[in-house]
């Protein structure tokens, strides 16, 4: 079966350091395309490069201009390509513009080994079936934010006040996540998750489109298949930019992804 995602992040060869990509106007919000679906699109590219190293490890991203649906390019220069891990430069273009600039380290993660040990604490989030799915989202939201039909969300049902005009105030959104048409998650998809809910700062009372400035993500194990519990949580908002840091869970309770990026105040 081909699902969604896997067309619509897929990348061709053109030589040894350029891969050409069709972006998907479906994950488009607000002004430009998601960060996460860019991301996931630059990391198909890495991992050709790399096809001994297929996971991405640490990916640090610098968004300099909004996407747009259509033709892009990805460039990809290496760096050191050793043993267990490799690293590379990639920029991701649109005619002339380079639209993310990016250092990603890859490796195997089968073969890194090791379980995932953490003094995080799990999200206690009730089961999917008590949560509250993003298709309840109103029209007009939808509408700015197509992405949305891509996912299948269900949210804490604590963390969605800004629904009905009633943040928290505590900068914190969770949810269960897994994408619609039943794709299961790998290292790849996780680079799309960590950038899918709707920006933390909804739940201080600040809705609208949130540009994100930079974005370093770490993948830390295989996710195991079925849902996956997202939180996402912000400390601070200052000079119009806040930060959001998530933490990705499997179905087997394990931490296996990590990111935090900074991204501008929302705009109305």
């Amino acid at each position: 079966m081909t699902y969604e995602f896997d067309e619509q992040t897929a990348v061709t060869r053109r030589d040894d350091a350029t891969y050409a990509a069709d972006l998907a106007p479906g994950w488009s919000v607000g002004g430009g395309l998601n960060g996460g679906y860019l991301l996931a699109v630059l990391g198909n590219a890495l991992r050709q490069a790399f096809p001994a190293k297929p996971d991405p490890v640490a990916v640090s991203a610098y968004y300099l201009s909004a996407s747009e649906a259509g033709p892009a390019e990805v460039s990809v220069a290496v760096r050191r390509d050793g043993g267990s891990l490799a690293t590379a430069a990639a920029d991701l273009r649109q005619g002339d513009d380079v639209r993310i600039t990016a250092l990603a380290t890859y490796g195997d993660l089968g073969r890194l080994g090791g379980d995932v040990r953490t003094t995080a604490d799990e999200p206690d989030m009730p089961p999917p079936d008590q949560c509250v799915p993003n298709t309840m989202a109103p029209p007009q939201m939808r509408a700015v934010a197509p992405l949305m039909d891509r996912f299948d969300m269900r949210f804490h049902p604590d963390h969605i006040g800004w629904t009905v005009g009633q943040p928290s105030g505590n900068g914190v959104l969770s949810a269960w996540f897994r994408l619609a048409d039943g794709r299961e998650p790998d290292p790849i998809s996780l680079l799309l998750v960590v950038d899918a809910l709707p920006p933390v700062t909804f739940d201080l009372g600040l809705p609208g489109w949130a540009p994100t400035l930079e974005l370093t993500a770490h993948v830390r194990a295989r996710p195991a298949p079925g849902w996956l519990k997202v939180r996402h949580a912000t400390r601070n908002l200052a000079g119009g930019m806040f930060e959001e840091d998530c933490e990705v869970w499997d179905s087997a309770g394990r931490l296996v992804a990590q990111s935090r990026q900074l991204a501008r105040q929302p705009r109305a």
